[in-house]
């Protein structure tokens, strides 16, 4: 058996960095991941979808455009491991198929799918991310399909779909950029929609060394920003509310914040209340069901392409390919667009799709963008055990996905998942950052005990239920809730418990309840150290 202070499964944004830090405190880590190596995928601002911790790098390794890439992602994370010589500390084509506390020994016993048999290691630690496990739809015939079947998730490398009939199934956040990216390269495209989104330009556009310039000199300020906002995005937010503005002044901050693009920006950057105020929700609805109408030419479309719900899910804009925006793919006479609320999915045949107004589809390629078990569906897959042999599912199964400040949970002992249920609604590689932190510095504390060997870490059941009952008054006015069929909470998925996954107090207000935590010795957890941390700890 092999054996380790701390495994570390997922070698992303979460798992790099954790190794970092706890390498750093003189720990023998080892991390371990399904893939070939490391990686991750971006859809938010080049200069914020990084590391903030290495100032040198932030500063000297460049992106050539304002959304990077799944490709550039996967060179810097590839960059920083060489960099600081992590790689020597990876195993790659691991899975971690089970994980048993072992209450004698205070440590964890886990089974990987290849290695030199099971690891030993005193902490756990778990980067898989919030939409990893990727969701298919129950539909007939799936296995008859004749052509390519992929899923966004998984998307081939180097897949060419040139000059091939292809359909798309869903229009979330990933379906909206395949479809924007490939419309003008396909011979025919038909997106089966589900529901209709809103969805606003990027405002992606080629770096120039102006704005390099201007970014590099900022960068201090910038990350303030980040950290002191609610969403982390890097932009600044609004502070008015949406009844302070005339109508004219309404569409005037409407129509600018279109044009700087981006989802979060428009959602937050135009008026403080857009996700609580039904007033001003509906005008924002208002604004983009005006530009659909304005932008596609086929009225027939158009209407399919409005959505009727509240602006109230994780909010999309696409990449803007060269053809134009998301929207404008429509007027293309190769895209066609199928309601699959007129006419659902019957079956899926040897050469395509058919829908329930009896005709067939014809595909060489079906790619399903149907989104994922998110939030849960990554670590309820894994036999994770804890304490008295308990499972992790089967303590979810009452209360649905929760824990303690958003990645502990009681019962499991020196267990840690970065990005678990209850944490952040913001952008993901600030909040990882943020717990990663976190978690080092409480791994720190418990090193740091007089005791010859550590106390295990174990967050209480009261804290847990106090922050579940924080998490739910934080959302309670939100119009997240009202969104149909909405992933954060669950109800995309058949059968899956509908309930609260997020901690709707912003990225500002998640770091206060961290210090504040800390600053009081780590309250919450059941006493684990009586030593000084403080040289092992990082600033929040």
């Amino acid at each position: 058996m092999e054996h380790y202070d701390a495994v570390i499964v997922g070698a992303g944004f979460a798992g790099i960095y954790q190794l970092y830090l706890l390498r750093a405190q003189g720990l023998k880590c080892l991390v371990i991941d399904q893939a070939g190596d490391v990686g991750a995928m971006s859809d938010t601002e080049s200069y914020v979808y990084r590391y903030s911790w290495d100032k040198e790098l932030l500063k000297t390794y460049e992106w050539k455009e304002h959304y990077v890439k799944q490709p550039q992602v996967l060179a810097y994370l590839e960059h920083v491991v060489e960099r600081h010589d992590l790689r020597k500390d990876m195993r790659f084509n691991t899975q971690l198929v089970g994980a048993n506390w072992d209450d004698d020994s205070q440590t964890w016993k886990l089974d990987v799918s290849s290695g030199k048999g099971k690891i030993e290691c005193r902490y756990l630690v778990t980067g898989l991310g919030l939409l990893s496990k990727q969701n298919y739809p129950e539909i007939d015939g799936l296995d008859s399909f004749q052509g390519q079947l992929h899923h966004t998730a998984k998307w081939p490398k180097d897949l060419d779909l040139t000059g091939l009939r292809v359909g798309v199934v869903g229009c979330g956040s990933t379906g909206v950029q395949v479809i924007t990216n490939i419309a003008g390269k396909v011979s025919h495209l038909t997106c089966f929609q589900r529901h209709p989104q809103y969805s606003v330009p990027s405002g992606d556009k080629v770096v120039t060394d102006e704005y390099r310039k201007w970014v590099n000199e900022n960068y201090d300020t910038i990350w303030d920003g980040v950290w002191n906002s609610i969403t982390a995005f890097g932009f600044k937010e609004s502070e008015r509310a949406f009844s302070d503005a005339s109508p004219e002044e309404r569409e005037k901050v409407f129509q600018e914040n279109w044009d700087k693009g981006n989802g979060f920006r428009f959602m937050f950057g135009t008026f403080n209340d857009l996700t609580f105020n039904p007033e001003a929700n509906e005008a924002a609805c208002e604004f983009i069901r005006k530009k659909i109408g304005q932008i596609v030419k086929d009225p027939e479309k158009a209407k399919k392409l409005k959505p009727t719900d509240v602006y109230a899910r994780r909010p999309l804009c696409d990449g803007q390919a060269r053809g134009g925006t998301y929207y404008e793919q429509f007027n293309r006479d190769n895209v066609d667009i199928v309601d699959l609320k007129e006419t659902p999915i019957e079956r899926v045949e040897a050469k395509g799709v058919r829908t329930s107004d009896g005709k067939l589809h014809e595909l060489d390629v079906l790619v399903f963008a149907t989104g994922f078990d998110a939030v849960e569906g990554n670590y309820t897959r894994i036999n994770i055990h804890g304490r008295d042999g308990v499972s992790l599912a089967d303590a979810w199964e009452g209360p649905g996905p929760t824990s303690y400040l958003g990645f502990t949970m009681p019962g499991f002992p020196n267990f840690f998942a970065i990005t678990g249920p209850k944490g952040p609604f913001t952008n993901i590689p600030p909040a990882v950052e943020t717990q990663v932190r976190f978690i080092n510095n409480l791994i720190g504390a418990a090193e740091s005990s007089s005791d010859d060997k550590p106390k295990a870490i174990e967050a209480t059941p009261e804290a847990e239920k106090d922050w579940s009952k924080l998490c739910e008054e934080l959302a309670a006015n939100s119009l997240f809730w009202k969104a149909e069929d909405n992933w954060i909470f669950g109800a995309n998925i058949a059968g899956k418990r509908r309930c609260l996954r997020f901690f709707f107090g912003g990225m500002q207000g998640y770091r206060q309840k961290l210090e504040e935590c800390e600053k009081n010795g780590f309250a919450g957890f059941k006493p684990f150290s009586d030593g000084n941390s403080s040289a092992r700890a990082v600033k929040l």
